[in-house]
Parts: structure tokens; C-alpha cells; sequence
């Protein structure tokens, strides 16, 4: 049987990448104490206020269809917040999606075509490959190296351009590395890409939860606007990613374009989730708050364990679910040892080449269990180099 190139395009890069995620959750449910360090879910619920809210809507009948670009209050909550770093922005500007992932998705098959390319630092998050891919459009890696905090650098970005760059794909806080663009590298970056005329779409999904620094969006430079596209969701900062409601901001020609799409696909996101969604903007809810306290002591918790283990090195994370660490110096690379760490000792973590051929030597942990669990993960590590350096000797 014959079947459409994209499905060619995007083999081995959907579920293959959580291959670990999920042996160890199958190792759950059989019963062993798996620690789970694989996805940014979080541990602490959403609001119960959001979810009533959600509930009474659907008592109050807001289950029929919706529209193309959102239901207006959230519409109306989204332009108030965001009216502050896009000054003049109003419902043209907005367009509501399931998720980060769709509107991302989305954004992606508005900008680029067969033999594009799309600058992206690697490491990157694990699906923005599918997602490029998706269109025929190819990954054009921009390194982001320990050395820098795995920040974008100028230099890097201009060595990646070609003639067929056409989008620059940007995330702050990042995730895996939970690097923060700061105001004088995000500035550089966008006149790289009025320079080059690129496209810059930025993923701020974790915008909420910075440990230490300032967010700064491409938003917040009035000479990009005509070229950005923002995308982002309550899935982080109100701990609510099985509700799948998130949205683009870009300017009105391109939303204008891309709402065709977002009605092709989706034809309107649930009226009651609108609801909830356009409640936990408006509302005064202490979720990121506390997320952010309690994952910025984790991080600061498992970099200090790891800073004790030979063969083992950490990068200290400023926002985000995540942490990075190197596990070169014990011989493996990060796919081998995340396997090594589930099959003997019952802990889960992502290996890095899920997030780039940059991120090989690496794995990712995330701070989303409680900090015992945490601590006992990385004592386990310890174990496990120091298995592998006798087994040298």
C-alpha cells in the first residue's frame, strides 16, 4: 500500500523517543518502584477552583462548537495579557489552540515548505523534529554548548544560516537545559534574523517558572513584531496539561493565514476549557508560585549531589522542569546509561540524543518528583558510576 511522504518524514521520531518513558512505565505497573524523572509533569495538581470552573461550564451547556480563533474571553483575557510587550495588540493578533504542541504545530506548516529550513539550538525539545519534518522542511541545529549555559550564541546562529533558512525556533526558559535568553542575546538574535529576513517562532511554555533572571520575549523588541510569532499554555504555569489549551500570538497578516489552517484541523477548541483557561488568566492563583519554589530547590538539590559523584557534571538550570547532566566522563553516552540506570536501579531519565545529536553525551532529569525521590535517584547514579569504574579498573 502507498502512503503520504510524511509518514516517512516522521518515522522514529514520535513515540520512539520516549522509548525509556515508557518501558518504565510498564515496569510501574508491574509493580516496581520506578522512579520517574522522564516528562515535565508536574507534582502538584491543577487548581480545584479551575476545575470547577471547567465543570460549571459544562453544567451551563458551554459543550457546543466554538470558532476558528477562540472563544472571545479568552480572546479578551489573552490580548490583556499580553498588551504589555505587544503594544496595539488586539483579537487579530490571537488565534487558541489545544495545546502548545498544535499551535505550534500549526504555526510551523504556515511558515515553511518542502526543502525549508528552520534554525533550532540543540539541544531541543523532543518533538520540534516531527514537527519540522512534518512539513518537509529540515532542522538546521544551532549548537548550545555547556560551556555557553547552553545559550544561543550570535556566532553560532549566523555559521547555521543557509539560503533556504526560513524560520529561527527559539524556547525561554529551554527546555532541556533550562538556559534564559536575556534581553542582549534575544536583541542580537533578532537583528540576526531581520538581517537574514527569518521568521522567529518562540516557544515561552515555561515562562512562569524561572529560577533566577528576567523573561525577556522577542515580543518585547517592537522591530520584531512584524516577524514573530509566540506560542505558549497553561500547561506549566497552572499545572494543567491534560486540559490541552493554548494559543499564538503573531501579527495579524500571519494570523489572518493561519486561522484557515487552525480551522482545517480543528475547527475550535472546547468552550468549556476556553472558560477555564480564560479564568486561570484573569485569576490571582499561587500554582506557578509554588511550582517554581519547589523546583527551583531541586534543581539547586540535584546539582549539588551530582557535583560530588566522579564521572558525573551538571549544569544548573534557570527555569524549566529539567536538568541536564553529563555523563561522558563515565565511558557512556547518555542513551546507555539511562538504559543502564532503569535496568539496575529502577530510575528513569531521558537520554539526551532524544532532544539532539548535540545533547548525546547527556541525560535529562526532571525536578517533578519530591526531593527525597530526588536525592535517592541521584545516590543511585552514584552507584552506578562507581559500578562502571571498578568495571574500567
Amino acid at each position: 500500500m502507498r502512503y503520504a511522504p510524511i509518514t516517512e518524514r516522521l518515522q522514529n521520531l514520535g513515540g520512539e523517543k520516549w522509548a525509556i518513558h515508557n518501558t518504565a512505565r510498564a515496569k510501574a505497573a508491574a509493580g516496581e518502584p520506578v522512579i520517574e524523572l522522564t516528562i515535565g509533569e508536574p507534582d502538584i495538581t491543577v487548581d480545584p477552583a479551575l476545575v470547577e470552573k471547567c465543570a460549571a461550564a459544562m453544567r451551563a451547556g458551554r459543550t457546543r462548537y466554538s470558532n476558528g480563533r477562540g472563544e472571545a474571553g479568552l480572546v479578551d483575557a489573552l490580548v490583556e495579557t499580553y498588551k504589555g510587550r505587544m503594544q496595539g495588540i488586539t483579537a487579530e493578533n490571537i488565534l487558541c489552540f489545544p495545546g502548545t504542541q498544535t499551535a505550534l504545530y500549526a504555526v510551523v506548516l504556515a511558515l515553511t515548505d518542502e526543502g525549508d529550513g528552520v534554525l533550532c539550538g540543540d539541544p531541543y525539545y523532543a518533538t520540534y523534529e516531527g514537527v519540522v519534518r512534518s512539513t518537509g522542511a529540515n532542522m538546521q541545529p544551532v549548537p548550545l554548548k555547556i560551556k555557553d549555559g547552553f545559550i544561543m550564541q550570535p556566532d553560532d546562529l549566523r555559521a547555521a544560516i543557509t539560503p533556504q533558512s526560513r524560520v529561527l525556533l527559539l524556547n525561554t526558559p529551554h527546555n532541556p537545559t533550562g538556559a534564559l535568553l536575556d534581553r542582549n542575546v534575544l536583541g542580537e538574535l533578532g537583528r540576526i534574523a531581520i538581517e537574514n529576513d527569518l521568521w522567529i517562532v518562540c516557544d515561552e511554555v515555561y515562562e512562569a517558572l524561572i529560577f533566577s533572571g528576567e523573561f525577556v520575549s522577542p515580543l518585547a523588541f517592537p522591530e520584531l513584531h512584524e516577524r514573530t510569532v509566540v506560542v505558549s499554555s497553561i500547561s506549566k504555569s497552572h499545572a494543567a496539561t491534560g486540559f490541552r489549551s493554548g494559543w499564538s500570538i503573531g501579527p495579524v497578516e500571519f494570523s489572518q493565514k493561519l486561522l484557515p489552517i487552525s480551522e482545517t484541523m480543528l475547527f475550535g477548541n472546547q468552550p468549556f476549557i476556553a472558560d477555564m483557561t480564560e479564568a486561570a488568566l484573569r485569576g490571582n492563583f499561587d500554582t506557578a508560585e509554588r511550582l517554581r519554589t519547589a523546583l527551583g530547590r531541586r534543581a539547586k538539590l540535584v546539582h549539588q549531589a551530582v557535583q560530588s559523584v566522579p564521572g558525573l557534571a551538571a549544569s544548573l538550570p534557570q527555569g524549566g522542569m529539567f536538568l541536564m547532566i553529563d555523563v561522558t566522563d563515565t565511558g557512556l553516552d547518555g542513551d546507555t546509561f539511562a538504559w543502564r540506570l532503569l535496568e539496575d536501579h529502577n530510575v528513569a531519565v531521558m537520554p539526551g540524543s532524544s532532544f539532539g545529536d548535540n545533547a548525546s553525551g547527556l541525560i535529562r532529569v526532571a525536578l517533578t518528583v519530591p526531593d527525597d525521590q530526588l536525592l535517592t535517584a541521584t545516590a543511585r547514579m552514584a552507584i552506578l558510576c562507581k559500578t562502571l569504574e571498578a568495571a574500567r579498573q
